[in-house]
């Protein structure tokens, strides 16, 4: 989620500088600033990302809890039909 907030803003930062300075290769040099900068702040494996780690089930956990199954009614966009034919 952090990613896609960096780079909406930076994308809407890059377009207004653009826009205003109507300089295309200035809009490009600060999108691809934003994209370095969410990179830097999203790649790296950083302390604070750890905070609260996730806890994962064993193998042999999951497999005592299977996954609920879709019925083909719910993938189907849940639509009941009705008994009038028309």
């Amino acid at each position: 989620m952090l990613m896609q907030v960096l780079l909406v803003a930076s994308a809407v930062a890059a377009f207004l500088v653009g826009y205003v300075r109507a300089d295309f290769q200035l809009m490009l040099l600060v999108y691809a600033g934003g994209v370095v900068l969410t990179a830097l702040v999203t790649v790296p494996n950083w302390p604070f990302f750890n905070r609260n780690p996730l806890k994962w089930l064993d193998a042999a956990e999951s497999e005592r809890h299977p996954r609920p199954q879709v019925s083909a009614g719910a993938a189907a966009g849940g639509k009941k039909k009705s008994g009038k034919n028309k």
